[in-house]
């Protein structure tokens, strides 16, 4: 059967706009792996232009050489107390992505309590980009804060970071001028910050340094650092939020999918401007780092961050203080340096804080550490702070502190004979406070002579008292014997 003309017409052009819709999608196909090629070949020409940049910490004369990694900065910061360990980049100013909400978080739970409820209102919901992270919360609904700082640290929700920051500042605004305020009072230097949640603005940026000292904060939370290494975080419907879901960390050291020993937590980022950014904490051997790198692909910030940890761990160790110091370097007059401590078994005026540590290298020894001794750093019940540093770089400080209880020797008590000083190449110094001491003499010696004034203006004042009344006394003797005389008659004496 034939089928007619117009039906053969119209197959025909059937086929040929199938074969031209096929060859339009083609095209598109093959242009669009073109153009993903040529971008992947432009991000990893990127990576390994970064890669190659100055590591300025392997710079360091007698410094364990740290990995060359892929990220644009990166650094690693001992969590106590402050001491960088890797450094690359660390005060260029990056965009930190959704590594912004460590801050958001620390700000929300030293504002406000957990069971606190964070409405979500039309702007919180509506005001971000489309396809950004979020928990699909709608406006009108509410969380607890507990609630709300799960869903920022595990979820990573935008909505969420802004529902919190309206909660806490009354605004975006005004929660990014507290958020700025934070970031001065810790110390940061290179940021600024115009939202809760990382979403690029040219306005809102930091630096792998600042990242780092706000993780200090942060850290120090428990229950903040707990969420931040929470895989997963179950919602149940509640009276405010209706649905049941289950968020979970974008963080592959917190999952276990990188397996990494001693992971405390840590914070995800990414957006097309500042690629991937990560901040994590972990600790080994009572040594707690923070690392952070700014601006990788993937997977790469996972990988250099377990070299740069690993680097950390391997390469330096805690160090006591008061274990091995044996001398002080101090310029000042106002100490005296004596052998012997004058009041025998006595406890030490002066005392070098037990709990004082430095974070050294390895290969370091402690005799090769420079000291610097500075009055008016200490705090209370400190008499000064020691400084140290190892070839130019900060690596600690311990504090001198003055005893707070002295008690007194027992004679009556024999001491055991004390053992035989060992020859050492430093003798040991003992410091007293010359101006503490001779305000003590001073204040004895005018107690003394206060005491001396009084009991001499005591005795002359008996001693003339009892002066005026001899003189009294004798005065009425000799008159009461005179009128005894004048009142009796004349006597005559016989004469042979």
């Amino acid at each position: 059967m034939k089928l007619p003309l117009k039906n053969k017409k119209f197959k025909k052009k059937t086929r040929i706009l199938a074969f031209s819709l096929y060859i339009l999608s083609f095209s598109f196909l093959t242009c669009t792996m073109e153009a993903q090629a040529s971008s992947l070949e432009e991000l990893t020409q990127a990576a390994e232009d970064r890669k190659a940049l100055p590591i300025e910490s392997n710079e360091i004369e007698n410094w364990p050489k740290g990995p060359q990694v892929e990220a644009q900065s990166a650094i690693v910061m001992e969590a106590n107390t402050g001491i960088i360990l890797y450094s690359k980049n660390i005060h260029e100013q990056l965009y930190p992505a959704s590594t912004t909400k460590i801050l958001t978080c620390l700000i929300a739970a030293e504002n406000s309590s957990l069971d606190e409820m964070v409405t979500f209102s039309q702007n919180a919901v509506f005001s971000l980009e489309p396809g950004s992270s979020h928990m699909g919360m709608d406006v009108g609904q509410a969380l607890t804060m507990e609630d709300a700082l799960y869903g920022i640290l595990v979820g990573s929700a935008n909505e969420t970071a802004n529902a919190v920051a309206e909660h806490v500042g009354g605004s975006i605004e005004g929660f990014s001028d507290m958020m700025n305020q934070k970031a001065q009072e810790l110390g940061c230097t290179d940021s600024h910050f115009v939202n809760p949640n990382g979403l690029h603005n040219d306005d809102h940026y930091t630096s792998a340094y600042d990242l780092a000292v706000i993780a200090r904060a942060f850290f120090q939370n428990e229950l903040l650092a707990k969420m931040s290494n929470t895989p997963t975080r179950h919602f149940e419907p509640t009276d405010t939020q209706p649905d049941d879901f289950i968020l979970r960390t974008h963080h592959r050291l917190v999952t276990g999918e990188f397996e990494y020993e001693g992971i405390l937590g840590g914070k995800t980022g990414y957006t097309d401007t500042a690629r991937q950014t990560l901040v994590t904490c972990a600790e080994q051997d009572g040594m707690k780092l923070i690392c952070v790198v700014m601006k990788e692909e993937s997977p790469s910030q996972f990988t250099d961050t377990m070299d740069l940890l690993n680097y950390g761990f391997s390469n330096f160790e805690i160090v006591n203080v008061s274990e091995h110091e044996t001398k002080y370097n101090i310029d000042n007059a106002g100490f005296f340096q004596t052998e012997n401590d004058i009041f025998g078994s006595s406890k030490p005026i002066l005392s070098l804080n037990k709990d004082s540590y430095l974070i050294l290298p390895k290969t370091a020894d402690f005799e090769d550490i420079q000291s610097d001794i500075s009055y008016d750093a200490a705090g209370e019940g400190q008499l000064a702070v020691i400084d140290y540093h190892y070839n130019g770089v900060y690596v600690g400080s311990a504090s001198i502190d003055v005893a707070s209880n002295t008690s007194s020797y027992d004679f009556d008590t024999l001491a055991e004979p004390l053992p035989e000083p060992e020859e050492t190449e430093e003798e040991n110094i003992i410091f007293v406070n010359v101006t503490k001491v001779l305000l003590c003499i001073l204040a004895g010696a005018g107690i003394l002579i206060l005491v001396f004034l009084i009991k001499s203006v005591i005795q002359n004042y008996s001693f003339a008292g009892r002066k005026r009344y001899r003189i009294r006394y004798n005065k009425r003797t000799k008159y009461k014997l005179k009128r005894r005389r004048d009142s009796q008659p004349p006597r005559y004496d016989d004469f042979d």
